[in-house]
């Protein structure tokens, strides 16, 4: 079982791991990366976060520190001879992404350092998915990093599926060092599959993750509703209606507000209800990484 009691009293630590990259709109470049994202919005619920990444020695890769830096946000970023990654992004009339990644970029090719390896000995809570584990040494430097957390550090899972960036085994791996899961309606036909599960649905794939220890389950069904699976607890909430300009990032604002607010002692209904309404938000917001206003969070 998941008891979340034991953070309430601490000044909780956390990192996201894997990329950082930039989202390109039409209208120029903005600072992404679903753990990136993660990361960020756990700062504006007021727990210390981080990002653990890599860039590119090119002006990007400088941009990415120093708009990092300006959000408050610390950032361990390996410098590689490859280019910050980016991503090209379009979007539908109702705001839905479509992305177009870069390959072999900065951050599928991370290089663990002493730095890093010390501050993820520290934490009390660590993001990572799928998109950073495309390349072999991004993906062992994701797994020997992830191994030298702590037994008391959360281990939270975006599975994140992009293009065909992913593998049955980088799944299995990744649900072998994870407290909890997070999916969309999207990738969960995917997961049942591996899984064995003949009947696609949330309830029998919170069964299966419970038989790997595993019991935080997240499921997020775009503009339609949310599901929580903690421990014995259910909890749905509906999606908020809004007039969504960029739906990029809102589900890892969900995420991590979700997760923070959890950690921090409030009960599953009421950081369920809060993670939907910062979710909201940023999708009236260009980009994934907008300031929340704090009133929301009273």
């Amino acid at each position: 079982m998941l008891d979340f009691s034991v953070y309430k009293s601490k000044r909780i630590k956390c990192a996201g791991l894997g990329e950082v990259l930039f989202d390109v709109y039409p209208t120029g470049p903005k600072i992404g990366g679903a753990t990136a994202n993660f990361a960020f919005h756990c700062r504006q619920n007021g727990i210390d976060a981080a990002v653990i990444s890599s860039v590119g020695n090119d002006a990007l890769g400088f941009l990415s520190r120093d708009l990092l830096a300006k959000k408050f946000l610390p950032a361990l970023l390996s410098v590689s001879d490859r280019p910050t990654g980016t991503v090209n992004v379009t979007l539908s009339d109702k705001g839905i992404p479509s992305y177009t990644f870069a390959s072999d970029t900065a951050y599928d090719n991370i290089n663990v350092n002493d730095e890093m390896c010390a501050m993820v000995s520290t934490l009390d809570m660590i993001c990572f998915g799928t998109l950073a584990q495309r390349n072999l040494k991004s993906h062992k430097a994701i797994m020997r990093l992830l191994d030298m957390t702590s037994k008391e550090c959360l281990r939270v899972f975006d599975v994140n599926l992009r293009g065909d960036f992913y593998t049955k085994e980088i799944i299995e791996e990744s649900l072998h060092r994870s407290e909890i899961v997070k999916c969309n309606d999207d990738e969960l036909p995917y997961l049942c599959d591996i899984a064995g599960i003949k009947e696609v649905n949330p309830d029998n794939y919170f069964e299966y993750l419970k038989s790997k220890d595993i019991f935080c389950f997240i499921y997020t069904e775009g503009a339609k509703q949310s599901t929580v699976y903690l421990n014995d607890q259910k909890s749905v909430q509906n999606t908020l209606k809004v007039e969504a300009v960029d739906t990029v990032g809102a589900g890892d604002s969900f995420t991590a507000t979700l997760v923070s607010q959890l950690m921090k002692g409030k009960d599953l209904k009421t950081a369920h209800v809060l993670a939907v309404k910062v979710a909201a938000f940023v999708c009236t917001e260009k980009g994934a990484m907008p300031e929340i206003p704090y009133s929301m969070f009273d």
